[in-house]
This record gives structure tokens, sequence and C-alpha cells, in this order.
């Protein structure tokens, strides 16, 4: 039998908690989701005032990221330099809009985690910070 690890449910909330709360140390708002190596979410949250629309783009950040094992940026960056759009996959959820990281533990990764709603760079420090302080 094949056995795989996942991301629990409570190591989902800390990582929620833990991107909020860097979220309202700038005073800004915004979505999470975090899910597991296949893409099914485990847990999501969009903080009051957060745009509907990153609610979305947070899960499918998650998503992508555990099912092609690599940030969304560097999907992005793969997509762009290879002439590959999004519709390549035939999965109309992948995305490579920076924010999404993938969570690997011992070398295998066990889920995502996906942020919406600063900038690409702003949402990937926070998924990074989340994930280094769950998973030390």
């Amino acid at each position: 039998m094949y056995r795989f690890g996942k991301v629990s449910s409570a190591e989902a909330t800390r990582l929620i908690a833990l991107s909020v709360a860097s979220a309202e140390k700038v005073n800004k708002q915004i979505a999470v989701a975090v899910c597991g190596p296949e893409g099914e979410l485990i847990s999501f949250l969009r903080m009051d005032g957060a745009s509907a629309a990153a609610s979305l783009i947070a899960q499918n950040k998650a998503y992508t990221s555990a099912r092609d094992r690599k940030s969304t940026r560097e999907m992005g960056e793969f997509m762009l330099n290879n002439n590959k759009p999004p519709a390549f996959w035939g999965d109309k959820r992948i995305t490579g809009m920076g924010g999404g990281m993938p969570i690997v533990v011992e070398g295998a990764v066990i889920g995502g985690i996906g942020i919406s709603g600063l900038s690409e760079s702003e949402d990937e420090d926070i998924a990074a910070a989340a994930i280094k302080s769950v998973y030390k």
C-alpha cells in the first residue's frame, strides 16, 4: 500500500493564523488557502475587507503549488519562458501568479499554501514565513 504525508488540519489552522497575523502587522487584508498534496482544500480564510477575487486566487495558488510541486511564481516563469499558457495543462485552476508555495517536509510535498491580496512578492513572503514557522 502506498502512503503519503499530508498537512494536518491543525497545521493548516496554524498556517492560516500566522499568515493572517503577518497581514495584520501591515494593516492589509488577504485570503489564505491550505490544501493537501493532491490539491484538495483543507482550510481557507478570507479576512474582512479582502476582495472576493482573492478567495479564488488564493485557493488556485495553493492547488497549483501542491499539484505541480513548485511555487506558482516558478510555474508562471515556466509558462512565459516556454510559451505554455495555463490551458496547456487542461486544468483551469492552474495559475502562474506568485503567492503559492508547496509545503515540503523531508523532501516530500505534503500540501500547498496560497496567499492573495497583496503584491505577489508580499504574498510569497507571508507564505514562506508561515511554512518556516510551522515546519521548523
